[in-house]
Protein backbone atom coordinates (compact mmCIF):
# COMPACT_ATOMS: atom_id res chain seq x y z
CA UNK A 1 0.00 0.00 0.00
CA UNK A 2 1.08 4.05 -1.32
CA UNK A 3 2.56 5.30 2.11
CA UNK A 4 0.08 7.81 3.74
CA UNK A 5 1.01 11.36 2.84
CA UNK A 6 0.27 14.13 5.06
CA UNK A 7 1.66 17.72 3.82
CA UNK A 8 2.05 20.37 6.74
CA UNK A 9 2.83 23.96 6.49
CA UNK A 10 2.82 27.03 8.52
CA UNK A 11 1.57 30.22 6.33
CA UNK A 12 0.35 33.99 6.72
CA UNK A 13 -3.02 35.15 6.86
CA UNK A 14 -2.75 36.32 3.35
CA UNK A 15 -1.14 32.72 2.36
CA UNK A 16 2.94 33.18 2.17
CA UNK A 17 5.30 31.18 3.83
CA UNK A 18 8.39 33.32 3.40
CA UNK A 19 9.59 36.79 2.54
CA UNK A 20 10.27 37.38 -1.56
CA UNK A 21 13.79 35.89 -1.64
CA UNK A 22 12.19 32.94 0.39
CA UNK A 23 14.09 34.16 3.63
CA UNK A 24 12.40 32.33 6.65
CA UNK A 25 9.81 33.63 8.79
CA UNK A 26 8.71 33.01 12.21
CA UNK A 27 5.17 32.05 11.75
CA UNK A 28 4.26 29.57 14.18
CA UNK A 29 5.14 29.80 18.28
CA UNK A 30 5.58 27.27 20.82
CA UNK A 31 2.41 25.35 20.67
CA UNK A 32 2.45 24.74 17.11
CA UNK A 33 5.98 24.49 17.29
CA UNK A 34 5.10 21.35 19.93
CA UNK A 35 2.57 20.35 17.88
CA UNK A 36 4.68 19.79 14.56
CA UNK A 37 8.09 17.81 16.50
CA UNK A 38 5.07 15.34 17.77
CA UNK A 39 3.92 14.89 14.11
CA UNK A 40 7.32 14.36 12.97
CA UNK A 41 8.00 12.00 15.51
CA UNK A 42 4.78 9.75 14.46
CA UNK A 43 5.51 9.30 11.05
CA UNK A 44 8.01 7.03 9.55
CA UNK A 45 9.45 9.89 7.23
CA UNK A 46 9.99 13.35 6.37
CA UNK A 47 10.44 15.10 3.40
CA UNK A 48 11.53 18.09 1.61
CA UNK A 49 12.60 19.55 -1.35
CA UNK A 50 16.44 20.95 -1.97
CA UNK A 51 15.40 24.53 -2.65
CA UNK A 52 14.08 23.99 1.39
CA UNK A 53 17.96 22.76 1.70
CA UNK A 54 19.92 25.43 0.32
CA UNK A 55 16.97 28.30 2.12
CA UNK A 56 17.22 27.12 5.76
CA UNK A 57 19.29 24.11 6.07
CA UNK A 58 17.01 22.05 8.48
CA UNK A 59 17.78 19.23 10.71
CA UNK A 60 14.76 17.41 9.96
CA UNK A 61 14.98 15.71 13.51
CA UNK A 62 12.64 15.75 15.81
CA UNK A 63 13.80 17.98 19.16
CA UNK A 64 13.39 16.21 23.10
CA UNK A 65 12.30 19.50 24.45
CA UNK A 66 8.79 18.69 22.67
CA UNK A 67 8.97 15.51 22.88
CA UNK A 68 10.37 12.53 25.44
CA UNK A 69 13.05 9.92 23.56
CA UNK A 70 12.23 10.94 20.47
CA UNK A 71 12.46 8.95 17.21
CA UNK A 72 14.01 10.49 14.29
CA UNK A 73 11.63 9.50 11.09
CA UNK A 74 13.65 9.28 7.64
CA UNK A 75 15.19 11.98 6.19
CA UNK A 76 14.23 12.51 1.93
CA UNK A 77 15.75 15.08 0.33
CA UNK A 78 14.04 15.70 -3.75
CA UNK A 79 17.37 16.66 -5.26
CA UNK A 80 17.02 15.92 -8.81
CA UNK A 81 20.57 17.74 -9.73
CA UNK A 82 22.27 16.20 -6.44
CA UNK A 83 23.25 20.02 -5.01
CA UNK A 84 22.49 19.10 -1.08
CA UNK A 85 25.70 19.99 0.53
CA UNK A 86 28.08 17.47 1.94
CA UNK A 87 27.76 19.44 5.54
CA UNK A 88 24.42 20.01 5.49
CA UNK A 89 22.90 19.73 8.67
CA UNK A 90 20.31 16.83 7.72
CA UNK A 91 23.13 14.38 7.94
CA UNK A 92 24.57 14.56 11.18
CA UNK A 93 21.75 12.65 12.82
CA UNK A 94 19.79 9.65 11.60
CA UNK A 95 19.15 8.00 8.56
CA UNK A 96 18.71 9.72 5.27
CA UNK A 97 17.39 8.86 1.67
CA UNK A 98 18.25 11.65 -1.25
CA UNK A 99 16.27 11.14 -4.22
CA UNK A 100 17.68 12.15 -7.79
CA UNK A 101 17.58 11.99 -11.23
CA UNK A 102 21.31 11.78 -11.50
CA UNK A 103 23.60 8.29 -10.91
CA UNK A 104 25.17 9.24 -7.63
CA UNK A 105 27.71 6.40 -6.01
CA UNK A 106 26.94 6.62 -2.41
CA UNK A 107 25.30 5.44 0.14
CA UNK A 108 21.47 7.22 0.87
CA UNK A 109 21.79 8.56 -2.62
CA UNK A 110 19.05 6.83 -4.97
CA UNK A 111 18.23 7.45 -8.64
CA UNK A 112 14.49 7.85 -9.30
CA UNK A 113 13.58 8.66 -12.54
CA UNK A 114 14.89 9.93 -15.92
CA UNK A 115 13.82 13.06 -16.82
CA UNK A 116 13.98 16.95 -15.00
CA UNK A 117 12.35 16.11 -11.60
CA UNK A 118 12.66 12.85 -8.87
CA UNK A 119 9.65 10.25 -10.74
CA UNK A 120 6.94 10.62 -7.46
CA UNK A 121 5.17 7.50 -8.29
CA UNK A 122 8.30 5.37 -8.19
CA UNK A 123 10.07 7.14 -5.09
CA UNK A 124 6.52 6.18 -3.27
CA UNK A 125 6.63 2.38 -4.36
CA UNK A 126 10.34 2.66 -2.83
CA UNK A 127 9.16 3.66 0.22
CA UNK A 128 6.43 1.14 0.44
CA UNK A 129 8.93 -2.08 -0.43
CA UNK A 130 11.10 -0.44 2.77
CA UNK A 131 8.55 -0.57 5.09
CA UNK A 132 7.75 2.84 5.27
CA UNK A 133 3.78 3.80 5.67
CA UNK A 134 3.66 7.69 6.44
CA UNK A 135 5.63 10.28 5.05
CA UNK A 136 5.29 13.91 6.18
CA UNK A 137 5.71 16.15 3.38
CA UNK A 138 6.72 19.85 4.91
CA UNK A 139 7.48 21.70 1.53
CA UNK A 140 8.75 24.23 -0.22
CA UNK A 141 5.63 24.92 -2.67
CA UNK A 142 6.74 23.34 -5.56
CA UNK A 143 6.91 20.31 -3.79
CA UNK A 144 3.86 20.09 -2.35
CA UNK A 145 2.34 21.46 -5.47
CA UNK A 146 4.14 18.37 -7.41
CA UNK A 147 2.58 15.93 -4.58
CA UNK A 148 -0.87 17.50 -5.31
CA UNK A 149 -0.89 17.33 -8.80
CA UNK A 150 0.05 13.34 -8.82
CA UNK A 151 -2.74 12.85 -6.21
CA UNK A 152 -0.25 11.34 -3.94
CA UNK A 153 -1.92 13.67 -0.81
CA UNK A 154 -3.83 12.22 1.44
CA UNK A 155 -4.11 15.12 3.95
CA UNK A 156 -3.40 18.74 4.64
CA UNK A 157 -2.83 20.85 7.57
CA UNK A 158 -1.98 23.86 7.43
CA UNK A 159 -1.36 26.31 10.20
CA UNK A 160 -2.57 30.14 9.89
CA UNK A 161 -0.12 32.38 11.99
CA UNK A 162 -1.69 36.11 12.53
CA UNK A 163 0.31 38.27 10.20
CA UNK A 164 0.34 39.80 6.73
CA UNK A 165 3.68 38.82 4.75
CA UNK A 166 2.06 40.10 1.44
CA UNK A 167 4.18 40.23 -2.16
CA UNK A 168 3.82 39.14 -5.53
CA UNK A 169 6.59 37.05 -5.58
CA UNK A 170 6.53 36.04 -1.73
CA UNK A 171 5.91 31.90 -1.84
CA UNK A 172 3.03 30.51 -1.20
CA UNK A 173 2.21 26.80 0.28
CA UNK A 174 1.91 25.32 -2.96
CA UNK A 175 3.62 27.14 -5.98
CA UNK A 176 4.38 25.40 -9.02
CA UNK A 177 1.87 25.98 -12.12
CA UNK A 178 -0.93 25.60 -10.42
CA UNK A 179 -4.72 25.28 -11.79
CA UNK A 180 -4.73 26.35 -15.55
CA UNK A 181 -8.85 25.96 -15.08
CA UNK A 182 -11.25 25.26 -12.86
CA UNK A 183 -11.37 21.28 -13.63
CA UNK A 184 -7.36 21.01 -11.94
CA UNK A 185 -8.71 22.87 -8.73
CA UNK A 186 -7.80 20.27 -5.87
CA UNK A 187 -10.88 20.15 -3.16
CA UNK A 188 -10.09 19.86 0.18
CA UNK A 189 -12.75 18.57 3.50
CA UNK A 190 -12.21 20.10 6.63
CA UNK A 191 -12.40 17.66 8.90
CA UNK A 192 -10.71 19.21 12.28
CA UNK A 193 -9.52 22.81 13.39
CA UNK A 194 -8.21 24.10 16.46
CA UNK A 195 -6.48 27.35 17.68
CA UNK A 196 -2.82 27.44 18.49
CA UNK A 197 -0.84 30.18 19.91
CA UNK A 198 -2.14 33.38 17.72
CA UNK A 199 -3.33 31.60 14.97
CA UNK A 200 -5.39 29.00 13.68
CA UNK A 201 -4.14 24.75 12.87
CA UNK A 202 -6.69 23.75 9.63
CA UNK A 203 -6.80 20.14 9.05
CA UNK A 204 -8.30 18.63 5.30
CA UNK A 205 -8.35 15.34 3.89
CA UNK A 206 -7.68 15.68 0.35
CA UNK A 207 -10.73 14.56 -2.99
CA UNK A 208 -9.50 13.97 -6.08
CA UNK A 209 -12.59 13.44 -8.75
CA UNK A 210 -12.09 11.71 -11.97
Amino acid sequence: MKPKVIVNVAMSADGKIALPDRSEVKISGEEDFKRVHELRNDVDAILVGIGTVLADDPKLTVKDRFVEDPKHPLKIVLDSKGRTPKDAKLFREGDFLIATTKKIDQDGWIKCGDGKKVDLSKLMKILEKKGIESVLVEGGGEVIYSFLKERLVDEYYVFVGSMVIGGRNSPTPADGVGAQDIDDIISLKLFDHQTLDDGMLLKYRVEYHD
